[in-house]
């Protein structure tokens, strides 16, 4: 069997977990949020007919030898935390972090999970929570009788209650950051959560050791490019292509391999 329709096909399959991935970048286009995710590819190992640096014949040694590659694979999938676009929405619980670091979450279980997504609700507790009604760790509540909320570069949350003329501050939003962020499991949900290869978290006060500061008012948008992931997808599909008109020769060949007549 000729080692061309292999190759190929690795390519092929290679390139389908690429557009995979790139209709999941622009699926994703709206999210809050959203960071988007590159495949890496590695080569396969080689088969060596003839060693490099091996002896052709005495004192002279074989310039480059002879290695055939067998395909391709995926490597990994990385997220790209660079920021992205602010949008002003004028609501005042939306909140999006400007540089490094993400919001900490509470599930039901008692895991603390990730996330950049700053659409953040109030429940019929007061509890500020996410989308999925999950709350922000520490827990940060709102008094009933509040007439406004306003969230500090900081992170520092302030009330204004009736009848009063100076705001309440009731709690603070804290950050993490990660050594290592790429490293981070994408949970769905816009959550992440902590891995080895991500590192331990480092939590503190926004503005402060490297994290982002706040921004009340505003969204962080994906950082999907809309244009980049087209190119990226016609470059895929040429790809793709290419590979599978490489099985069509190698089958050609053998075709003409079986006719030979004596």
């Amino acid at each position: 069997m000729m080692r061309a329709l292999w190759s190929a096909a690795s390519g092929m399959t290679a390139q389908q977990l690429n557009v995979d991935n790139i209709a999941n970048n622009l699926a994703n286009v709206n999210t809050s949020g959203f960071k988007k995710q590159r495949v890496d590819f590695q080569d396969l190992m080689y088969q060596t007919t003839k060693l490099p640096g091996s002896p052709a014949f005495s004192g002279v040694e074989v310039p480059t030898g002879i290695q055939t590659g067998l395909g391709v694979r995926p490597a990994a999938t990385t997220k790209i935390f660079e920021q992205g676009t602010i949008e002003n929405s004028g609501n005042p619980l939306d909140v999006c972090i400007e540089g490094d670091g993400f919001f900490q979450v509470l599930k039901p279980n008692g895991d603390i999970v990730y996330s950049r997504a700053g659409a953040l609700k109030m429940d019929s507790n007061g509890n500020i929570v996410t989308s999925d009604g999950y709350p922000l760790e520490p827990a940060i509540t709102i008094p009933p009788d509040a007439e406004s909320i306003a969230i500090g570069s900081d992170g520092t949350v302030a009330v204004l209650m009736a009848g009063e003329i100076a705001p309440q501050e009731i709690g603070q939003i804290q950050l993490a950051r990660f050594a290592n962020p790429a490293g981070l499991l994408s949970t769905g949900h816009s959550l992440y959560a902590e891995t080895a290869a991500s590192g331990a978290p480092q939590s503190g006060t926004p503005g402060e050791n490297g994290l982002g500061q706040i921004a009340q008012g505003a969204l962080e948008l994906s950082n999907v490019e809309v244009v980049e992931e087209m190119v990226n997808m016609i470059t895929a599909q040429r790809a793709y292509e290419a590979n599978s008109q490489a099985i069509k020769i190698a089958d050609d060949m053998l075709q003409l391999a079986n006719n030979v007549r004596r």
